[in-house]
């Protein structure tokens, strides 16, 4: 019994030691506030463009009170946060906190927005049209979505132009591979391309070019009538381009020979076997 009490003396101290080691230790400050009050915080620094400095504050926010309208807006001010910074990650970040929160608030007041930055973030990731063009595809396909199911909203005329400069980019990438078939040598998929453009992407600005590299992908492919049709509609689509005066001579292709009738053993009209 002795040499028990000195030993849960010993433990004592230490468990002494260790509770006043732990609680020497440095709290941040942001884990003392409210959520009113740092949402607050967060905004005064988000004037200032402080963004990193902003986000932590909104996350407190949304961690306090997850489900009031403090809480609320505080996670959709730290997925702006991420998009205003700006840069491929941060892009990333912000469409997965905007997609967090139509998770979370389907029926928000502040849906329309949400989706359009969701839009927003994917098209800022855009690759060049001679890159891959999926990440320009969901964008497309978020445009369209909020044209959908928010086309009274305010953001939905925003939507339409933004979704022009995503349509572009796509025209622009089929294009480049059309451009490459011609150039090696594969006229008729070159063909493929051309059309798909043309009737895919009917407000694409260049159309006129379009149809003009058509046309010569059907001389290519020797079809000299679809050609001469193809630089038909151009020179009635758009008279004063430039590229009217560039339209080659193309010859029709020459009508088969029609068959020579044959003629019969007994002449002319004679009865077969005769």
């Amino acid at each position: 019994m002795k040499r028990i009490l000195p030993l849960l003396a010993l433990a004592g101290l230490m468990l002494t030691g260790a509770g006043c080691k732990s609680s020497g230790a440095p709290q941040d400050p942001i884990l003392r506030l409210s959520a009113q009050e740092s949402i607050a915080q967060g905004k005064e620094l988000l004037a200032k463009e402080k963004y990193d400095k902003a986000r932590p504050y909104f996350t407190h926010a949304f961690e306090v009170e997850p489900n009031s309208g403090i809480g609320r807006e505080a996670l959709l001010l730290a997925a702006d946060t991420y998009y205003l910074q700006g840069g491929t990650a941060n892009y990333i970040q912000a469409e997965a906190k905007y997609r967090d929160f139509l998770n979370r608030f389907p029926t928000s007041d502040q849906s329309a927005y949400v989706q359009f930055q969701i839009a927003n973030s994917l098209a800022k990731r855009m690759e060049k049209p001679d890159r891959d063009q999926n990440v320009t595809r969901k964008a497309l396909e978020a445009y369209q979505d909020l044209a959908r199911l928010y086309p009274t909203s305010e953001y939905a005329p925003q939507a339409q132009t933004q979704m022009q400069a995503v349509l572009a980019n796509l025209a622009e990438h089929e294009l480049t591979v059309a451009r490459f078939y011609s150039r090696f040598g594969v006229p008729l998929a070159a063909v493929e391309r051309y059309e798909y453009v043309l009737q895919t992407y009917p407000q694409y600005k260049e159309r006129d070019k379009v149809m003009y590299d058509l046309g010569l992908a059907y001389i290519a492919s020797r079809e000299p009538d679809n050609a001469i049709t193809t630089f038909d509609q151009l020179r009635k689509e758009f008279p004063k381009s430039p590229y009217v005066s560039q339209i080659p001579d193309v010859k029709p292709a020459p009508k088969p020979a029609e068959p020579a009738k044959a003629v019969t053993k007994g002449g002319a009209g004679a009865p077969a076997g005769q």
